[in-house]
C-alpha cells in the first residue's frame, strides 16, 4: 500500500528538522528519513568517542582520553546569538523544553598575533587595548548612533541613508580608521570579509543590533551553547515533529525520487511513499546542487584551556582575514567537559575557514597554534553545496552545506531562502521571542 504525506524530508541535519517541525506543528503530514542511523546528517553530534575515530579512520583513542560515552563531538560546531533566529525558533516551538544553554565565556578577536578580549562591557571597552583612546571615543558615538538606530525612525538616521549610505562611508563619517572597522565588521557584525563595505550600511547596523542585544542577555558574551553538544538541536525538532505526528524513519536508504512532469509525486525508500513536496540537504540530490567552494574544518582535543582566555571553559577566537593575508576569516570556536561533550578535564576546539588554496591544511595554522599542544586532530575539508535552482517547478527544496562560520544566523537565513514557507518563520520567532529561562552560566 502507498502512503501518503504532504511533505517527505530527506536527512536530519538541523535545517531539515527546524522544517519538518514548523510543518508539523503547522498541520501538516510529514515523513522524515535519513540513511544514517543518528540524527544530524553532516551537522551531528558523534559519540561515544570510538566512532569520532571511526569515522575519521584515525586510531586510537588512547585510554587517557577516559570514557568512550562522556563524548558527544560536534561535526559542524557552531553557537547560537542568544537574540538571534535559531533561538527565537526554539523559544516559539517551545523547543527550549528539551534543551539546557550555557553561555560561552567570552568572544576573542586576533591582532598582530595575540588574542584580545572582544569588550562586552563600557568598562571593558575603555581599558581594552583593541585600540587607542581617541579611536574609543570616535568608536562610542558610531555605537551609541547604531544602539539608537530604528529603521522606521529617520530621526535617528542623522541625515544618511541606510539603504543607499555604504558602512564604508558610515565609518568615513565617524573618523574611524582601519582598526575599528576590522574590529566592528568582523568580530561585531561577524562578516567573514570586506564585502560588506559596499554594501548598505542598514545590513551592519543590523547585525551589530543583534550581537548588543544577545550580549545584554548575559553579558559574558553574545553565545549560548547546549548541553550534550549540537546533536541535540535537531533531536529536539524531530520531538516537536513527532508530538505533532510526524514520522521518523532512520538507518533507512532513499533508492529514488520519483518525478511527473518535473514535479516531485514521489520517493522510494524500502516501498513508495508519495509526497507533494521534498526538502533535503545537498548529499541526497546531487544533479540539483553545484560545488561553490570548500571548506576546512579541523577538531582538536585538549587537555588544556586555551593560552590567554583566562582559562575560560568556553570561547570564540576570530582571526580577521587581513591579520594573515587572506580572503576570508578563520574562525577558533571551544567547549569543553562542563558542556558533557567530553571527558573530565577535556576540551574539544575547532578552527574552520573557508578553503582559498590547495594546501588547506596550512591556512588553518594560525588558528592551529592558538590551541598548541593539542592531543589529537580530525581533519576534514568538505565541498561547499549549493541547489541549482528554487525548487519552484520540481517543489524539492534542498538546503545549502554549512558554512565556516562559528554561529547559526546565515544558516536561518538559509532556511528563509531556501522554502517558500507558509508560516512567515521571522514573524512567528518575533511572537515567541521571550528570554531563555532557567539559564545557568
Amino acid at each position: 500500500s502507498m502512503q501518503e504525506f504532504d511533505i517527505i524530508v530527506l536527512g536530519t541535519g538541523l535545517k531539515e528538522c527546524i522544517l519538518s517541525g514548523l510543518m508539523s506543528v503547522s498541520g501538516k503530514k510529514v515523513l522524515h528519513i535519513d540513511r544514517n542511523p543518528y540524527y544530524g546528517g553532516e551537522s551531528a553530534s558523534i559519540s561515544p568517542l570510538e566512532e569520532v575515530y571511526r569515522k575519521f579512520q584515525v586510531p586510537g583513542p588512547a585510554k587517557s582520553l577516559g570514557r568512550g560515552r562522556d563524548w558527544n563531538v560536534d561535526l559542524i560546531p557552531k553557537f547560537l546569538l542568544a537574540s538571534g533566529q535559531l533561538v527565537k525558533m526554539l523559544v516559539y516551538t517551545e523547543v527550549t523544553r528539551y534543551l539546557d544553554f550555557k553561555v560561552i565565556e567570552g568572544s576573542y578577536v586576533y591582532k598582530a598575533g595575540k588574542i584580545h578580549k572582544v569588550p562586552s562591557t563600557e568598562a571593558e571597552a575603555l581599558s581594552s587595548d583593541l585600540m587607542g583612546m581617541f579611536d574609543k571615543r570616535r568608536f562610542r558615538k558610531l555605537l551609541v548612533f547604531i544602539l539608537n538606530f530604528e529603521e522606521g525612525d529617520p530621526r535617528t538616521h542623522q541625515d544618511i541613508d541606510p539603504n543607499r549610505t555604504s558602512m564604508r562611508e558610515l565609518f568615513r563619517r565617524f573618523d574611524l580608521g582601519p582598526d575599528i572597522m576590522e574590529f566592528t565588521g568582523h568580530a561585531l557584525a561577524l562578516y567573514r570579509n570586506d564585502d560588506y563595505l559596499d554594501q548598505p550600511c542598514v545590513q551592519t547596523i543590523r547585525r551589530i543590533k543583534l550581537y548588543t542585544e544577545s550580549l545584554a542577555r548575559y553579558n559574558c558574551s553574545p553565545y549560548l551553547y547546549p548541553l550534550y553538544g549540537l546533536g541535540e538541536l535537531p533531536q529536539g525538532f524531530a520531538r516537536l515533529s513527532a508530538v505533532h505526528g510526524g514520522t521518523y524513519i532512520l538507518n533507512r536508504g532513499v533508492e529514488d525520487i520519483v518525478l511527473d512532469k518535473g514535479k516531485v509525486v514521489a520517493v522510494k525508500s524500502e516501498g513508495v511513499f508519495r509526497c507533494k513536496q521534498l526538502i533535503c540537504d545537498p548529499s541526497y540530490v546531487p544533479n540539483r546542487v553545484k560545488k561553490v567552494g570548500r571548506v576546512i574544518r579541523v577538531i582538536c582535543f585538549l587537555n588544556h584551556p586555551i593560552k590567554n582566555t583566562h582559562d575560560a571553559n568556553s570561547c570564540q577566537i576570530i582571526i580577521p582575514q587581513a591579520q594573515v593575508h587572506r580572503k576570508s576569516d578563520i574562525y577558533v570556536c571551544m567547549v569543553s567537559y562542563t558542556h558533557n561533550v567530553s571527558s573530565s578535564g577535556m576540551y574539544v576546539a575547532m578552527v574552520s575557514t573557508t578553503v582559498e588554496t590547495n594546501d588547506p591544511e596550512k591556512e588553518v595554522q594560525p588558528g592551529l597554534e592558538l590551541l598548541e599542544p593539542i592531543d589529537q586532530k580530525f581533519v576534514s575539508v568538505s565541498n561547499m553545496m549549493v541547489p541549482i535552482d528554487d525548487g519552484r517547478n520540481s517543489q524539492i527544496f534542498v538546503s545549502r552545506s554549512y558554512d565556516a562560520t562559528t554561529h547559526f544566523e546565515t544558516e536561518c537565513e538559509d532556511i528563509k531562502d531556501m522554502y517558500p514557507c507558509p508560516i512567515n518563520i521571522t514573524l512567528a520567532c518575533n511572537l515567541g521571542l521571550c528570554i531563555l529561562q532557567g539559564l545557568e552560566y
